[in-house]
């Protein structure tokens, strides 16, 4: 039984390492997209490409995508909440707010998360020990960002950024509660979120979508592997740890996102990385692992056989 656990455990471990990897990088490869592509392309292609990815690994481990008009208006609303809505609001609230203070703002996701979860009923036994990683890791996030040091206007940016990170969090408690240990695979709900996210985001392409791109060999590599890696596998392995863990866990991994990025940072750009920022690092991780910790001794050991999903560590 305690390999079990301890296995159980690791796995998961696993899981938000690889996901804080991936999502940690998304920015860079934004950054990088953004040189051929508008913000409303990028939007757009990551998530049809991605889409695309997680419907042919769906078909391929012989899964489907959901059927019924209930799961799907449930998919939509989480693919409004997860990826229309977040983006959109990230796209405003940066325009006044630089990425320090935007950092510290989307870090409030597993707080967002914490509140709902509480006040829904969805979060029990909520322990010292997890309630002080969560607030151990966001402070590490503040140390790492100082939002102190800014000197940029907020206001409503800082609002619609708030609004984004709250619109994480609803997402997934919204996942969790209807989605989510129902019968319908990981797999299978990923690749209709990512669906119903392209076809919220084409409605919008008519807009602010009909540039003129410059697709050169940057581009398409940085739009290749922000679809692929970063939003595709990203989503799937946020669906799993949803469905093992609880939606508060998957939002914890937004407290690792500003060490990625300032890593990759460092050692891809030869930024800077100045004794506050690894101390803020250090702060960050000590707070993750107490929450892991925690999640570790009481996470109950038939969520996956609920949800009917395979015991080993897979794409399904």
């Amino acid at each position: 039984m305690t390999d079990t656990s301890g296995t159980r455990a690791l796995r998961g471990g696993v899981r938000v390492a690889v996901l804080a990897l991936l999502w940690g990088s998304t920015f860079l490869w934004i950054e990088l997209a953004l040189r051929g592509l508008s913000p409303l392309q990028v939007t757009f292609v990551r998530c049809a490409l991605g889409a695309l990815v997680l419907v042919v690994a769906c078909y391929a481990t012989g899964h489907r995508l959901p059927t019924g008009i209930a799961v799907w208006r449930h998919i939509v609303v989480a693919a409004f909440f997860c990826n229309a809505l977040p983006f959109a609001l990230f796209s405003v609230g940066q325009q006044t707010v630089g990425s320090g203070l935007a950092g510290v703002l989307n870090a409030t996701t597993p707080l967002w998360s914490i509140i709902l979860g509480l006040a829904l009923g969805s979060e029990r036994g909520l322990r010292p020990v997890r309630l002080a990683g969560l607030l151990v890791g966001f402070t590490g996030t503040v140390v790492i960002f100082a939002p102190w040091r800014a000197s940029e206007a907020t206001g409503w940016g800082a609002l619609a950024i708030l609004g984004a990170a709250a619109g994480y969090a609803v997402a997934f408690a919204y996942m969790g509660r209807t989605l989510v240990r129902r019968g319908t695979p990981t797999i299978s709900l990923s690749a209709a979120q990512l669906v119903a996210a392209s076809g919220l985001t084409a409605l919008a392409v008519p807009v602010g979508g009909l540039d003129a791109i410059d697709p050169g060999p940057t581009v398409l590599v940085a739009a290749v592997v922000l679809s692929v890696f970063c939003t595709a596998a990203t989503f799937h392995l946020t669906y799993r740890i949803i469905n093992d863990e609880g939606a508060t866990n998957a939002a914890v991994v937004g407290y690792l996102l500003p060490v990625v990025s300032v890593l990759l940072g460092a050692v891809v750009l030869g930024e800077d990385l100045s004794v506050r920022v690894a101390l803020g690092m250090a702060v960050v991780l000590v707070g993750v692992g107490m929450t892991r910790r925690q999640e570790a001794t009481t996470a109950p050991a038939q969520a996956v056989a609920a949800a009917g999903e395979p015991a080993c560590p897979g794409i399904t």
